[in-house]
This record gives structure tokens, C-alpha cells and sequence, in this order.
């Protein structure tokens, strides 16, 4: 996870470094909300979680051709503090970067924020074995809030209520990783340092730059490390290649559909486990652990960063343990028009498989 932690502050810096100084504000929010266990072995670490979450803004006014494409948004830094009011799940200190977007005049506010955890009450097989969402003490954290938003006191000072989700998974590089899932009522202000400003839009834009591209070819490499389902089996490195073809459709939008070939060593060494443990389920321990998925995928730009996420299917998967369907959500940095990194974290459905650190190339 030092790994992550790195990558994530990296990509943190470069969208802190994207703009040029604009207005500055402070919010704070407090919360309330519950865990929606996702399998029975979570139904012990059910609770009415409570907490905040205190956001550095910087609030964009048109400097930078993406701010009016995307209707000035705000990004910055955040840190949440989360008691999840449970004697498993102890409580999680969490530090990231983040996103507002809006809507509805401003009044509706989208946040997307991502970072790292701290547990302080991890699995422990002596002292913690219940806590079987926890399988280490740094995790990844995902934060998703939808707020209405109103002004007060000649616009220095905001008023929001509104809804949060969020998710804490250490993407299993260590296990027991079942991960948690909170969704909270929240309410909070914001404080605005510097006088209201006006928005402007860059004269650029009103030239409309068409996104015609042809079809592209990609490359991508992603590794890391991870560890089956069953406790201190050990990790191993892992390596996903992906190979695809991109369109992109417009100036925030781009599809993709391509094909994955998966070589997990933790999954060979799961179906071995499997086939000496379980005798009578008739596993053959030279099963092939290699899968093959096919999947599309959507990709959202920013400006050299971008969103994506894609939904796929394993066409070739002899050993069958997972669903058929896996899924995908990471972020992407455009080091120049041909070779991009990113991180990416491979899960099914609920359950998290791998952190995925990625480079490739797009011709």
C-alpha cells in the first residue's frame, strides 16, 4: 500500500498543478449514516456510523480551457474521520484528493473524492478475527456525496445537506478484505476566503474544438501484488494485460472495448489450495489459473487526467470460482498523447480483487 499511497499524492499534485491560483474556501461536514453488509460474513459488523469530513477548496473562475467545460468546478484536499460505532471496525482516519462538480445553478454539487485509510482496529487473528472487512491497517478510500447547496451572508459563507456513500477495501493486497460500505445523511458549511468572483469563459472554447479522432490502439500493462481469499497465503505479483481500441466521442467522452489477459499467481495458488483442502469437490490442482475477459469501457476527461471505468466478461476462465462479469474504475494521466499511467482497482461486483498500477501506450 505504500505503492498507492504514493501514486495517489502524485496524481493529487498533478491536478493541484493543472491551475492557476484562483479562490480559496474551507467546508466542513458532519455525518451520520449505516454499513450495508454485502455478504452474511459482515452482518456482525453492522452499525450507525457518525463522523466528518473537512475539504480544502480551490474554486476555479475560467483560467484553464477545462473549468467552463466542466461549469468551474472545485478541487483540493479533504480528510475524513469515521467511528463507525462498532467494537470490530474501531475507527478510520482518511486523507485524499477531491473533486466538486455542479449542477442545477450551482445549487446541486457532485463531489468524487479518493484517498487513503488508516484502520485502527484491523483483522488480527488473536485480538480481531471478526473484523473481516479490515485485512490490514492502510486501506483505499472512496467517497461519493450528492448535496443541495444555498448561499448565505453575501456568498462567503455556503449551507449544504445531502447524501454520502463511503467505501474502505484495501483491494486485497492483504486478506481478509471484504471491505466496508457506508451510506450517510450529511450536512455541513463552507467558508469562502476571497470575495466572490465572476466566471469567465476562456476564449478558446467559443472556437469549439471538434474531437474527431480516429479509432485508436491501446497497450496497457497493470501489476501489483495481492493475496487470495484465504488468510496469510501469502502475496504475490500479479500482471493484467489489456489490449483496445478507443474512440473518442467528444470533448468529455471517449468508449472503449478491448480484451484482458489475466495472469494472477494468488489464483494459482487458491486453486491448488482448493483442490488439496476440498477433496470431494474433484478440482484439478493444473487447472489453469490464466482468464481472459473481453469489456467496454467509458472514459471521461478532465484535462491531462482522466476517469474510466469499464464492465467486463471472462470468455476464458476454466477454474470458475468468481462471477463471470468483473468491473474496473481508475484513474489515467496523459504523460503525452501516447503514453499514459494510472491506477485502477479490479473488483467483482462488491468484492475487490487487485490494485492495479498501469502504464501504456495509445497509437
Amino acid at each position: 500500500m505504500k505503492k498507492t499511497t504514493l501514486i495517489l499524492f502524485f496524481f493529487t499534485t498533478i491536478a493541484l498543478g493543472q491551475i492557476s491560483p484562483n479562490t480559496h474556501s474551507f467546508s466542513t461536514h458532519i455525518f451520520r449514516g449505516t454499513i450495508l453488509p454485502h455478504s452474511p460474513e459482515l452482518f456482525h459488523l453492522q452499525g450507525h456510523p457518525t463522523g466528518a469530513m473537512l475539504c480544502y477548496n480551490i474554486q476555479t473562475h475560467g483560467n484553464k480551457e477545462w473549468h467552463s467545460t466542466y461549469n468551474f468546478p472545485d478541487y483540493g484536499l479533504f480528510f475524513v474521520y469515521q467511528n463507525f460505532n462498532n467494537e470490530f471496525l474501531g475507527e478510520n482516519f482518511s486523507v485524499g484528493g477531491h473533486y466538486n462538480f455542479y449542477f442545477l445553478n450551482r445549487h446541486l454539487q457532485l463531489k468524487i473524492a479518493q484517498g487513503l485509510a488508516f484502520a485502527n482496529k484491523p483483522y488480527n487473528k488473536e485480538t480481531n478475527s471478526k473484523n473481516k472487512a479490515f485485512g490490514s491497517q492502510i486501506l483505499g478510500n472512496l467517497n461519493l456525496g450528492l448535496y443541495y447547496k444555498t448561499s448565505l451572508l453575501k456568498n462567503y459563507l455556503d449551507l449544504d445537506i445531502g447524501a454520502q456513500f463511503l467505501h474502505y477495501s484495501n483491494g486485497r493486497t492483504k486478506s481478509p478484505n471484504s471491505g466496508i460500505n457506508s451510506y450517510a445523511i450529511t450536512a455541513g458549511l463552507t467558508y469562502n476566503f476571497d470575495k466572490p468572483i465572476a466566471n469567465k469563459i476562456d476564449s478558446l472554447v467559443s472556437l469549439k474544438k471538434i474531437y474527431n479522432e480516429s479509432i485508436k490502439g491501446n497497450i496497457v500493462l497493470r501489476t501489483g501484488y495481492n493475496e487470495s481469499a484465504v488468510i496469510n497465503s501469502g502475496q504475490h505479483i500479479f500482471y493484467h494485460i489489456g489490449a483496445y481500441l478507443d474512440k473518442r466521442i467528444s470533448r468529455k467522452s471517449g468508449l472503449q472495448l478491448g480484451t484482458d489477459l489475466f495472469l494472477t499467481k494468488s489464483f494459482k495458488d487458491f486453486i491448488q489450495y482448493k483442490a488439496n483442502a476440498f477433496p470431494e469437490l474433484h478440482i484439478d490442482p493444473n487447472t489453469d489459473y490464466k482468464r481472459i475477459g473481453v469489456f467496454a469501457g467509458y472514459e471521461m476527461y478532465i484535462n491531462k487526467l482522466s476517469i474510466e471505468g469499464q464492465v467486463g466478461y471472462y470468455v476464458y476462465d476454466p477454474f470458475k470460482n468468481e462471477i463471470s462479469i468483473y468491473d474496473r474504475i481508475g484513474l489515467k494521466y496523459y504523460i503525452s498523447n501516447t503514453i499514459f499511467t494510472g491506477i485502477s482497482l479490479k473488483t467483482h461486483v462488491f468484492l475487490a480483487e487487485a490494485v492495479e498500477y498501469g502504464i501504456g501506450i495509445r497509437f
